[in-house]
């Protein structure tokens, strides 16, 4: 079974990871102080599921997605505002805004931070080095 899990920084600063759809009778859930310890209570959790459910639950295929807020938090003190800025084309108040969540960005704007995530993530892989 395909289940998107999203990944989301609460207000208190907490990941929270969840899934619209249903596994089994039960939904998922993740939660801690890294979105690496969201996930490992996300899988736990799915464990414990399967467990009380006798193991009456489907095999899961999970892709992981961040809100944009929870990207921005979880990599910026890899990717600067300044340097997003550059790849996305988006000024880097309004990131701040996004992470800060005082904003939240339209669809259309969701897709350019990530074609431009993608876009330096692809440059970066044909790096090589002598």
């Amino acid at each position: 079974m395909k289940v998107t899990a999203i990944i989301e920084r609460s207000p208190d600063g907490e990941y929270a990871i969840y899934t619209r759809e249903k596994t089994g009778k039960m939904g998922l859930h993740g939660y801690g102080s890294t979105p690496e310890e969201a996930k490992k209570d996300f899988w736990e959790a799915y464990d414990e599921i399967k467990e009380i459910l006798n193991g009456d639950v489907p095999e899961i295929d999970v892709t992981f997605k961040y809100d944009v807020a929870s990207f921005l938090r979880d990599y910026k003190d890899v990717l600067s505002m300044s340097g997003l800025q550059v790849v996305t084309g988006i000024n880097q108040k309004q990131l701040q805004h996004y992470l800060s969540g005082h904003r939240h960005p339209s669809e259309a704007t969701v897709r350019k931070i990530e074609q431009g995530v993608h876009a330096l993530a692809d440059k970066l892989r044909e790096v090589e080095f002598a």
